[in-house]
C-alpha cells in the first residue's frame, strides 16, 4: 500500500492491537519510523513480532493513563489505544473509560508539545442503537450512558469532545475517524466480535451463535481498506469526525451462512438472547470520506473473508 504521508517518525498508540499492528507495518513499508505504545491489556506481542529488531521500529510498553514522555520530533500520532470489543470492555470497563479520558488527554498534550497532527480513533458506537440509517456524521446518536456498553460508547464520545477542545483552545491539528466494523487477520479468536466468533465456531463445526433473531444488520470493512482510510485522513486537514467503513450491509443471519460456507463447515445456527443495547442496524454513510479523502473500500467481502478464514484456520 503506497501513500502520500510525509516520511517521518509516527507514534501509534495501541500499535500491538489488530488495526494498530497493520497500520504500523504499512507506515514502515513506506519508509517511516514507528514508535508503538501499548500496555498489552488487549494487544498481543505476536502482532508486532515481525517489526521487533528493525531500526525503524521501537516499542514503549506503557499505560497511557500515565503521562507519556517521548524524546525527539514526531511527524504525527495515531491514537488507537482502547479495548474495542464487547468482551474486552465488559472485562475492563474502568480501564476503557480511563484510556478514553485520561489517556486521550495525555496523548493530546503530547501532540501539542510536539506540534504534530494527531488522528484519534473513534467508533461507530458513538451512534449507539441508531435511529438514523445509514449513519451520517451529523447524527448525534442514541446511546445509553449507564448500560453495559456505556463505558466504551461514552469514552469515545468524551474523547471526541476533548479532541475538538484541544483544536479550538490549543490549535492542535486533529483528525477524528469513526471506525465501523473492521475484520481481517490478527483479530483475537476470543475477542467476542462477530467475525472471530463465527470463524472459530464454524471451523470447529460447532453451533454458530447468533444473538436475537439474526435480522440485525452490520457492514464489514477489511483491515487493509480501513488502514488506507486512516492514512488518507491523517494526510488531510479535515477536523470534523469522518466515517470509515464499508456501506455494504447484510443481516447477521446472511453473514453467518456465508461464514459457514467459507469454512466448509457442518455448523448450524444457534440463536441466543440479544444482549442489552445491542444495535439493530449499523451501516456508515461514507459520502464525506469519498468526497474529502477520495476513499472507499475496495476489497471484496469474499476476498477479505478468504484471507481471514485462512488466518483463523492456521492460527
Amino acid at each position: 500500500m503506497k501513500f502520500q504521508l510525509p516520511k517521518g517518525r509516527y507514534l501509534v498508540s495501541g500499535g500491538a492491537g489488530f488495526i494498530g499492528s497493520h497500520l504500523s507495518e504499512v507506515l514502515i513499508e513506506n519508509g517511516c519510523e514507528v514508535v508503538v505504545v501499548d500496555n498489552f491489556i488487549t494487544g498481543r506481542p505476536q502482532n508486532i513480532k515481525s517489526l521487533l529488531g528493525r531500526r525503524s521500529f521501537s516499542l514503549v510498553e506503557q499505560d497511557l493513563v500515565s503521562p507519556l514522555k517521548i524524546s525527539g520530533q514526531l511527524a504525527g500520532i495515531f491514537h488507537l489505544a482502547s479495548p474495542a470489543s464487547p468482551v474486552d470492555y465488559a472485562k475492563f470497563p474502568i480501564e476503557t473509560l480511563h484510556v478514553g479520558a485520561i489517556g486521550s488527554d495525555n496523548i493530546l498534550k503530547l501532540a501539542q508539545e510536539k506540534d504534530c497532527p494527531i488522528l484519534v480513533a473513534s467508533t461507530s458506537e458513538v451512534y449507539g442503537d441508531p435511529l438514523q440509517h445509514p449513519q451520517q456524521e451529523t447524527y448525534w446518536g442514541n446511546v445509553n450512558p449507564i448500560g453495559p456498553r456505556g463505558c466504551y460508547d461514552e469514552s469515545k464520545r468524551y474523547m471526541e469532545a476533548l479532541t475538538m477542545a484541544y483544536r479550538r483552545v490549543h490549535h492542535v491539528r486533529t483528525r477524528i475517524a469513526r471506525i465501523f466494523n473492521t475484520y481481517g487477520p490478527r483479530m483475537r479468536p476470543d475477542d467476542g466480535r462477530v467475525v472471530p466468533n463465527f470463524c472459530k465456531q464454524a471451523l470447529a463445526n460447532e453451533p454458530v451463535t447468533v444473538f436475537g433473531d439474526g435480522m440485525q444488520t452490520r457492514s464489514f470493512c477489511f483491515v487493509d481498506d480501513l488502514v488506507g482510510g486512516l492514512v488518507q485522513l491523517m494526510g488531510s486537514d479535515h477536523a470534523e469526525p469522518i466515517n470509515l467503513g464499508n456501506p455494504q450491509e447484510m443481516t447477521i443471519n446472511q453473514f453467518a451462512e456465508k461464514i459457514i460456507r467459507f469454512c466448509k463447515s457442518q455448523s448450524k445456527i444457534q440463536y441466543l438472547p440479544l444482549p442489552q443495547d445491542d444495535p439493530k442496524t449499523r451501516c456508515p454513510d461514507i459520502t464525506l470520506a469519498k468526497s474529502i479523502l477520495h476513499w472507499e473500500p475496495r476489497v471484496d467481502l469474499d476476498l477479505g473473508l478468504e484471507k481471514t478464514v485462512e488466518y483463523f484456520r492456521t492460527h
